[in-house]
């Protein structure tokens, strides 16, 4: 299978230098946050592909082909891939078997990249992606029997209204699965994730797209996101029953579950 090129965009000119992360709260509700955070995926959307395979030394997809398995667990017919990126969890999801995928996202740029993948893999039939406001779901009450959300809840402007919209959009007895980076509190890993965080992860992410602000700004968010039993507080706090959550890799990474009664 030959390798596609790289689809031709019209992009905006938009400097990570004008979102840095020192400008960017990372949780909570946070006024202004938004706009910040469309313009910082806009702009590294054309190598967002490339840094996420390089910076998790593929382990990623392992992580999101976990996700997908929960989701299939229930069988459902209609599934929300929130905070989609460039659609890699709802391309899998349609490649695992689940009928019907949207993706929504704000970031135009991301979006467009992702319908280049969609299409080159014929997957247009099972898999729509379009623009979504995860605090204002442009989506109907009980839409869909499953949600599920890769690295994204980290970025909403406010945590609680985005999973209430959640909660809101999926039908009774619908599934909630999130995958979002924890941290590790194990030595030696905690003092090397640490490093890694720190020295490593933004470095790579300046040479391969151009600017260190959005891997500047990811473990700044890693630090302090309510992991844990904390966010399984917030999914209960919107409504959700039966929330678990699993570790994975060390505890780089972390798996909650809640379901809509």
């Amino acid at each position: 299978m030959g390798t596609n090129p790289a689809p031709q965009l019209n992009r905006p000119t938009v400097s990570l230098a004008t979102p840095r992360s020192k400008n960017i709260p990372p949780v909570g509700i946070v006024e202004g946050k938004k706009p910040h955070i469309e313009k910082m995926f806009d702009a590294i959307a054309p190598r967002y592909d490339l840094l996420n395979r390089v910076l998790s030394a593929g382990i990623d997809q392992k992580w999101r082909k976990r996700v997908v398995n929960l989701i299939r667990e229930i069988k459902p017919e209609h599934v929300l891939d929130l905070a989609t990126g460039t659609g890699d969890l709802a391309i899998m999801a349609a490649k695992m078997g689940v009928p019907h995928v949207i993706g929504a996202d704000i970031s135009e740029e991301m979006l467009a990249y992702g319908r280049v993948k969609v299409d080159a893999r014929d997957l247009k039939d099972s898999v729509s992606l379009q623009r979504g406001d995860a605090e204002n779901l442009p989506f109907s009450d009980h839409q869909y029997d499953a949600a599920m959300v890769a690295f994204g809840v980290r970025n909403f402007e406010d945590l609680d209204k985005g999973l209430q919209e959640i909660f809101r959009v999926l039908r009774s007895g619908g599934r909630l699965v999130v995958l979002e980076f924890s941290r590790p509190s194990a030595f030696p890993i905690k003092q090397l994730y640490g490093f890694y965080n720190r020295f490593v992860l933004p470095g790579i992410g300046k040479l391969l797209s151009g600017d260190s602000g959005a891997y500047t700004y990811l473990p700044e968010s890693i630090a302090v996101f309510p992991e844990g039993a904390a966010f399984l507080d917030h999914l209960k706090k919107a409504g959700f029953q039966q929330v678990r959550d699993q570790r994975l890799t060390f505890g780089i990474a972390s798996i909650y579950v809640g379901e809509r009664p």
